[in-house]
């Protein structure tokens, strides 16, 4: 055990210091010739031609009279634009704010002027965005492209004195998904997001040959740095298909020569489901990666049995950039039920006492590195609580054995006291999610005079099955105070628009029948 910063020892696995670099290097530095973006069916781009629609929407905004630390929101889905528009906005040092397209009204005006935008960037159709817009008097663009394929006219100006190397500026504006609390907003320099990249691509052996096929939104950070700009630091291709659709997902990946594809484990899920009836094509992709959730290891054998090749899971989160861990292709180790070792990052837990542990826990998760943020904005209390002697807290509690594998147990807050036995939620739902008959799985605690708690548990069914039989299931592979006491059996799970299970949800739920 060590306090503070001088520690002797944490697991960062073996990986070389990736150098910060301006986004709009990324694109600078592969084959401008090469195919960059596939929109299946649809269009293509070059990394050449992406680069020029980029310095067209630079040219604009600058016109606009948008400078270096501005904010642009952007209400755009997954689509070619969406990735010129956002290199657009970040190479003249401005900072893009993309917001989910299926927000309401009053969600765009909160996130707008909570984002503090200077004007905003949208696609055909969006109504509410536009009236938001029109109601706070903010300029904005419709990303409609022309007939000559060009989003805004010819370039009036040379840009290059407007590109910006300074890679200390945000480029990137989200906000947290808010579980657990308020949603707070995470601003991540060029910095943050190019080393989170490159860790992306030497954590997976990515190259130019590799094709990634992209089923997660870009308005994420899951889709938006582990997928896009870890591809294009690779300088490989990105499929990008208008939205994830299992009923065309093989006919992309066998046509365009996918080699890896990232997901949540609910899209695994529904792919496994497809292949039931249509067995996939075995050894289509190179590896299959899967992080934003929990992947429980009976799902993790399931598709990789099914897909033929090797599924590794990775820990990310918004305030690291992305990725802070992950599972190992080979030569390395891929160990089911963990996140594997720190990858680029720093990864330690912190204990009770507010000592810091290179290994053992359950303890708080808490990382550092290049790719972490350096505060919330405009949340001085929140900045106070997230940092202890340099070190992130993730609010996540994990174990981390001796050879650095981190297992995470659960978010604190979701963590179940029993009287006084502390239950992991994650780790009941793995076991209720191995069964035959469940295809997923959530668990949470509830209110119970006798023991403060008890666990109780939601499951979406394949087949019918009686809750007895779950629970006798769980109580032949946990203690007997795991077991749930009530199983809720749904038709499917709420969840976030990036695909997570929304575990508070799903208590509320029943706690307010």
């Amino acid at each position: 055990m060590f306090a503070g910063l001088n520690a002797p020892r944490y697991h960062a696995g073996a990986m070389s210091r990736p150098v910060a670099r301006p986004l709009h290097r990324l694109l600078e530095a592969a084959d401008a010739r090469r195919q960059a973006i596939v929109v299946p069916g649809v269009t293509e781009a070059s990394y050449g031609e992406v680069q020029e629609q980029a310095s067209r929407i630079s040219a604009w905004i600058v016109g606009s009279g948008v400078g270096p630390g501005d904010v642009v929101a952007m209400v755009m889905g997954n689509t070619l634009e969406f990735v010129e528009v956002f290199f657009g906005i970040t190479a003249i040092g401005a900072t893009a704010a993309p917001l989910n397209p299926g927000y309401r009204y009053e969600e765009f005006k909160s996130y707008l002027q909570d984002n503090k935008a200077a004007m905003a960037v949208l696609e055909p159709g969006s109504k509410s965005a536009i009236d938001a817009c029109q109601a706070l008097g903010l300029p904005h663009l419709i990303a409609r492209s022309s007939d000559d394929g060009n989003l805004v006219g010819p370039i009036a100006r040379d840009i290059a004195s407007d590109l910006v190397d300074d890679v200390d500026l945000p480029a990137l504006f989200l906000h947290t998904s808010g579980t657990t609390s308020k949603p707070k907003g995470v601003p991540l320099t060029h910095a943050n997001l190019s080393i989170s990249a490159d860790n992306v691509v030497e954590t997976y052996h990515l190259t130019s040959d590799d094709v990634a096929l992209c089923v997660m939104p870009l308005f994420h950070v899951h889709g938006l740095v582990g997928i896009l700009l870890s591809t294009m630091a690779s300088g490989g291709t990105m499929l990008l298909p208008p939205r994830f659709s299992a009923a065309t997902f093989w006919e992309d990946a066998t046509a365009h020569g996918a080699t890896w594809y990232s997901a949540v484990p609910t899209i695994h899920q529904i792919l496994l489901a497809k292949g039931s009836d249509v067995p996939p094509p075995k050894g289509t992709f190179r590896f299959v990666r899967s992080c934003s959730a929990a992947l429980p290891p009976a799902l993790l054998y399931a598709v990789e049995e099914m897909f033929g090749t090797t599924v590794v899971e990775a820990y990310g989160m918004t305030e690291a950039a992305h990725q802070m861990a992950s599972n190992s292709l080979l030569p390395g180790e891929r160990r089911a039920g963990t996140v594997g070792e720190g990858k680029g990052v720093d990864v330690a837990l912190l204990d009770e006492t507010g000592a810091i542990m290179s290994l053992g826990g359950p303890a708080e998760v808490v990382i550092r590195g290049p790719n972490v943020m350096r505060g919330y904005r405009d949340n001085p209390r929140a900045n106070a609580d997230a940092f202890v002697h340099g070190w992130f807290r993730t609010g996540d509690q994990g174990v981390i054995d001796e050879d650095g594998y981190l297992t995470i147990t659960g978010r604190l807050k979701e963590i179940i006291n029993r009287g006084g036995e502390k239950i992991s939620p994650v780790e009941v739902d793995a076991v209720l999610a191995a069964h035959p008959a469940v295809s997923e799985a959530v668990c949470f605690g509830v209110p119970d005079e006798k023991y403060g708690q008890e666990v109780h548990g939601a499951v979406v069914l394949n087949v019918a099955v009686e809750v007895s039989e779950l629970q006798q299931y769980v109580r032949e592979r946990l203690a007997s105070f795991k077991v749930p006491k009530t199983i809720y059996i749904l038709t499917e799970l709420p969840k976030t628009a990036t695909g997570k299970l929304q575990r508070a949800h799903v208590a509320r739920m029943f706690l307010e029948r």
